[in-house]
């Protein structure tokens, strides 16, 4: 087929990049000059595993290519993907502004039948808007559908959600439209969920409410295995062998970050209210989420007794690892609280440090070349994201190059066990033997 993505972050680029390894003829576009020029050198503007390739080889045999003319994307496509980003308002609600824009000028484009399928993530009822968009600014006589196809892929594996998905989700108004996207998708194999497009766009915002439910479930759950005396590993493992609950999503921490769950929180919270319900669950996972950094902040002045003047290294800025992602990462919060404490940061991160530095929060950081840089001579080290490198790292040389052998993980990464018998002091969220 032949398809125009309009919006080249992590939703786009990876879409555009996998139908392309599909088989497909893919225009990805953006208003981002930069973006385009820099993707047109083979110059990948985020960190994802495996995309560098997966463009590569896809540019070379021509079936990708990237521009900022978003009339000859969508005239040169059949089926045009809208993914460009909804981001939060003050009020929590999304801000859906560059979705109209994205409608107005593709309904100004389209010359016969076109497809046109909303990515994002959207508020329900955001579909009826985009149809309302396309009548009034399409030319008389040409026809088109509209339709929902919901992303469910995780940063840091975006590729092998997108190549081998739990299931296929479409909301439609017509045969057509689900035929198109059936026939697109069928080369995947996976089970494909046809439905309206209301039901579609709720599907996803229900999906990743439910998952930042889990997360704050046990991080609640943990705050009680603290003060129990028990470990909430050994509680999440005991839960998660029952098949109605499941492992995935059940690790006690700092909290969840990243720009899907905080955001889809906020705007299914707010959805919710404008259709008059009030969804106080997701305001209690909420709570709870931000109440983890808190927590941690606590834990690292218990450790080190005052924060003040203490140099302390920070492993991990990224929400979560193999991405570079610093959009909500929970390292914001609680780096931005321990400099107001007058605490010196040294901080390493494998991907995001790049991005990090542009951050108004993060000035006045030391951003270290490595693991060993940033611990060196710190008082506290204070793990933020489970990067595979920290898990590995030589114990036994930091213990000797830290000012102080104390640790405060908030990713449960170490056994607190293995870490007291190795001479640290060890503080972790919901375990015991600390």
């Amino acid at each position: 087929m032949k398809i125009a993505v309009v919006g080249a972050g992590y939703v786009g680029l990876v879409t555009a990049a996998c139908l392309a390894d599909l088989g497909n003829d893919v225009v990805c576009n953006d208003i981002d000059a930069s973006k385009i020029s820099k993707l047109n050198r083979g110059i990948i503007p985020i960190y994802e595993p495996g995309l560098d390739d997966l463009i590569k080889r896809n540019r070379k045999e021509k079936r990708i290519k990237f521009t900022t003319n978003l009339k000859s994307a969508v005239e040169a496509s059949e089926v045009t993907f809208i993914a460009v980003g909804t981001p939060p308002k003050e009020s929590g609600e999304a801000d859906l502004t560059y979705i109209e824009a994205v409608a107005r000028d593709i309904a100004r484009h389209i010359k016969s039948y076109h497809l046109v399928v909303e990515k994002s993530t959207t508020p329900v009822e955001t579909g009826i808007w985009i149809r309302r968009t396309l009548e009034a600014y399409a030319r008389k006589g040409v026809k088109f559908d509209v339709a929902s196809n919901p992303e469910f892929l995780r940063e840091g594996s975006a590729i092998g959600d997108f190549m081998n998905p739990d299931r296929i989700v479409i909301g439609v108004e017509s045969k057509k439209a689900a035929a198109i996207l059936t026939e697109l998708y069928r080369p995947l194999g996976a089970e494909i969920i046809v439905t309206n497009i209301n039901s579609a766009e709720i599907i996803k915002h229900a999906s990743n409410s439910f998952l930042a439910t889990k997360i704050s479930f046990i991080n609640a759950v943990a705050n009680i295995c603290e003060k129990a005396g028990a470990d909430v590993e050994e509680v999440a493992r005991g839960m998660g062998l029952d098949k109605r609950i499941g492992r995935s999503f059940l690790d006690a921490g700092v909290g969840f970050g990243g720009f899907c769950f905080p955001k889809d929180i906020e705007a299914f919270i707010h959805i919710s209210e404008k259709l008059g319900y009030n969804f106080e669950l997701l305001k209690a996972v909420k709570r709870i989420n931000d109440s983890q950094k808190a927590l941690l902040v606590r834990k690292i002045e218990k450790a080190v007794w005052n924060i003040k003047s203490k140099k302390i290294a920070v492993l991990g800025l990224a929400f979560k690892p193999n991405t570079d992602d610093m959009r909500f990462a929970p390292s914001v919060g609680i780096v931005e609280k321990l400099k107001s404490e007058g605490a010196h940061i040294q901080a390493y991160d494998p991907q995001s440090m790049t991005r990090a530095r542009s951050l108004p929060e993060f000035k006045g950081v030391k951003f270290c070349k490595g693991s060993y840089e940033a611990l060196k001579g710190a008082d506290c080290a204070v793990i933020l994201t489970e990067w595979n490198e920290f898990k590995e790292i030589d114990l036994n040389r930091v213990r000797k190059m830290m000012r102080q052998p104390v640790i405060v993980d908030g990713r449960n990464i170490y056994d607190p066990a293995k870490m007291k018998q190795g001479g640290f002091r060890y503080s972790c969220i919901g375990r015991a033997q600390q």
